[in-house]
């Protein structure tokens, strides 16, 4: 009896513990459910500060904007939608607490006693769409991020004010639904889906098939993780953009479709030929009506449509009622599945092919769709305004964009002058028509932070920014303080990196390059904008600033990168000195600066081995762990490993387009690259032969993308201690070698 009565006892003990237990989870659930995503998002933000901080949503206007009042020791934070909460919150860190938030270094200044806000502050902006991203974006940067990656990039997104982002993951499951629809199987479908580096260039028709086979486990964890991402995205207020049908079929699709019609097309000869299913072929409307019912089916739908017809391939004619016709086909498409639809262009087409895009041609495609029915994204406005030639896209809405990065290199770069200036210019010119939006498409992210803050900072004004006064407040929020020092740095940024001047898009480091004796190569195109030695006053003043600043997260992001930026630019004047020693058959000197050449190498590794953001290790280890299996995992990394290399195949011509200055690159692909070809030099003194070294060192290429093998993934060594070595170390040998006369010519 007793024994039953203590077992009872501890019965009801355990059910009351599971009861509080239970009601303890479910008070957390209750709690958590009760944020608003605004208030979430400031939990993520501030999770010691949010209580600080009063939410007030009022929807009765259209137009976004936000303010800023303090009241009872309560910042509040009032706007139409939680993502203009979110802009508030960002202004608030910014003015009122000299704070930042970029990809590259943080820095967050909140006291306990938060500043108050001495009058109301309210802000509008003069953009209905703030759009953000590019296709290459999804792979040059984002092709193995995970949904904790992807929820810091939205709360990013939210702070920046963008509203219209391009939402393509998960478009690989919508596809496999609508061909296993008709009858389609894995084996029809391998050879079509290509693998998770190329889905951008897959997706616009330029190729199939390559770096696959795809998963199924990948199609249905990125099914998953779009979901996540789009229910995030709008509630924060964001419309985002999913992708149409533009004609691009598998080679199967004659096995089902024997009478279709089918355009063969090639993108260059480096792949295999792809099929694009003609506009005015019945199909072509029943295919893209399927596919955008299957997609809002899993993942509903803002109305926003992206569809590039015709991505760096010219079309079979250059009749405009041709491409009129062709252009009110995807649009039909697109209506009807959905009678809202609004159809998003690329306007890239007019930019990289303007040769055959001419007015009558570029009118003929836009005139078919209704004005109000279509958005056109002035893809590089900052480099080539397509709109000033096509009297503003002729009626349509369009969107002033910066592109600014091209394959996701490293290098500091930008037009800075041009961000700051001319997106407030068009807003107010007579004749930019229907100018509708402000954006970022970017080929890849997560570098030059300096020029994303200023774009974005575009988005709650319609003047244009003075650059001297916001790099100030820049200066202060980035390193905790505004010096002598750091402003004639930034200064010098200004006239040199950031001039925009000469070139497209950022110079390359001749390190990068397939080995050579010349100065340049294809893709590693090493032009500077400014003479290399204009360069060096930026970087004493940064090595001086370190005792003041080496605490701060941007700062030291900096300081790497403006090291890194100097050092890489060296290696052209070193190459050149070997260059010239084999000209001049000068053995010992040829000895002397191929073995400067390759410490610098080394040197430059070490330097970005200090930071994670200079890592090839998480890039490699990301690319793994989407892998179930083994065979998976190894399809992923040779994905990871070849888009930052060789692109596609040994013979590829873009190897290099996405080049990174990496640690791990350096010391495991740049530099026993280059030691190669110095054995080669060296072997075959007087009668090197640059083609045989190509085809040699091409096979050496493909085995490394094909290697399996880990990188550290966490940063190891100091900042500031190793870039002050290297300025000890290099910084008088520069200037002299950079003045001397090259013994190449440049091509850019």
């Amino acid at each position: 009896m007793k024994f039953s009565i203590n077992k009872a006892i501890k019965s009801i003990l355990l059910v009351s513990v599971i009861c509080v237990f239970l009601y303890s989870c479910n008070s957390e659930v209750k709690q958590k459910q009760a944020f608003t995503p605004s208030e979430a998002l400031i939990q993520r933000v501030l999770p010691n500060h949010a209580s600080n901080f009063i939410v007030e949503i009022d929807t009765l206007t259209v137009e976004d904007w936000f303010e800023l009042e303090s009241k009872n020791n309560k910042i509040i934070l009032r706007g139409n939608n939680h993502g203009s909460i979110a802009s508030a919150l960002y202004f608030y860190l910014k003015e009122y607490t000299h704070s930042q938030i970029t990809w590259n270094g943080t820095n967050i200044n909140v006291t306990e006693d938060l500043p108050e806000v001495s009058k109301l502050i309210h802000k509008k902006t003069p953009y209905k769409y703030r759009y953000y991203f590019n296709y290459c974006t999804f792979n040059y940067t984002m092709s193995w991020w995970d949904w904790n990656r992807w929820e810091k990039e939205i709360d990013w997104m939210a702070l920046h004010g963008i509203n219209m982002p391009l939402a393509i993951t998960g478009e690989a499951y919508v596809w496999d639904e609508v061909y296993k629809s008709y009858g389609f199987t894995d084996k029809d479908l391998d050879p079509f889906f290509s693998g998770p580096s190329y889905f951008s260039w897959f997706w616009m028709g330029n190729l199939d098939g390559w770096g696959g086979p795809l998963p199924m486990s990948w199609k249905e964890s990125h099914r998953d993780l779009q979901i996540k991402i789009l229910r995030r995205e709008r509630e924060l207020g964001m419309k985002p953009v999913l992708p149409a049908f533009t004609g691009h079929v598998p080679a199967s699709f004659k096995k089902f479709f024997p009478d279709a019609n089918l355009k063969q097309t090639n993108w260059g000869n480096d792949f295999e030929d792809t099929y694009i299913l003609d506009a005015n072929d019945p199909l072509f409307a029943e295919i893209g009506k399927k596919f955008l019912e299957k997609q809002t089916e899993i993942y509903g739908t803002d109305n926003l449509y992206s569809a590039d017809t015709f991505n760096e391939n010219e079309p079979p004619s250059d009749d405009p009622e041709y491409l009129s016709a062709l252009s009110d086909k995807v649009y039909e498409g697109m209506k009807a599945a959905d009678p809202e639809a609004i159809w998003v262009m690329q306007g890239w087409l007019f930019y990289s092919h303007r040769d055959f895009w001419k007015a009558p041609q570029i009118k003929g495609l836009l005139d078919a769709v209704p004005d109000d029915k279509m958005i056109i994204l002035d893809l590089a406005s900052e480099i080539e305004p397509v709109w000033k030639r096509t009297e503003a896209f002729y009626g349509k809405q369009w969107i002033w964009n910066m592109l600014h990065n091209f394959g996701g290199n490293i290098s500091m770069f930008g037009r800075i002058e041009t961000i700051a200036e001319e997106p407030a210019k068009a807003l107010t010119d007579a004749n930019s028509g229907n100018l509708k939006g402000i954006g970022l498409t970017m080929e890849a992210i997560e570098q030059n932070p300096v020029l994303y803050e200023l774009m974005t900072d575009n988005t709650w004004r319609d003047t244009s920014i003075d650059l001297n006064a916001w790099l100030k407040k820049y200066i202060l929020n980035r390193y905790g303080k505004e010096t002598d020092n750091l402003l004639q740095a930034w200064d010098i940024l200004v006239q040199t990196a950031y001039n925009g001047k000469e070139i497209r898009d950022g110079a390359e480091s001749i390190i990068v390059a397939r080995p050579t004796f010349e100065g340049y190569r294809r893709w590693a195109r090493t032009k500077l904008n400014y003479a290399p030695e204009d360069l060096l006053p930026a970087w004493d003043l940064f090595i001086k600033s370190i005792p003041d600043c080496e605490n701060y997260d941007g700062f030291e992001y900096d300081l790497v990168d403006v090291t890194r930026q100097v050092l890489a630019n060296y290696a052209l004047p070193l190459q050149q000195e070997f260059a010239r020693a084999y000209k001049e058959n000068n053995k010992e000197a040829f000895n002397k600066y191929s073995s400067e050449f390759i410490e610098l190498i080394e040197d430059i590794d070490r330097l970005l081995a200090t930071r994670k953001d200079f890592l090839l290790g998480p890039w490699i280890d990301d690319a793994r762990s989407w892998g179930t299996t083994e065979a998976e995992k190894a399809i992923y990394e040779q994905n990871a490993r070849d888009i930052i290399t060789l692109w596609g195949g040994a013979d590829n011509r873009l190897h290099e387009y996405a080049n990174r200055q990496w640690s791990g690159v350096f010391t495991d692909f740049y530099k026993p690259r280059w030691e190669q070809f110095f054995t080669d030099v060296k072997a075959d003194w007087g009668t090197f032969n640059q083609d045989a070294f190509d085809a040699k060192i091409k096979s050496w290429e493909w085995g490394w993308v094909t290697s399996r093998s880990d990188y550290p993934l966490e940063a190891t060594g100091s900042s500031s201690t190793i870039a002050k070595e290297l300025h000890d170390k290099y910084r008088s040998k520069i200037e002299p070698l950079t003045k001397r006369l090259p013994i190449i010519k440049y091509n850019y």
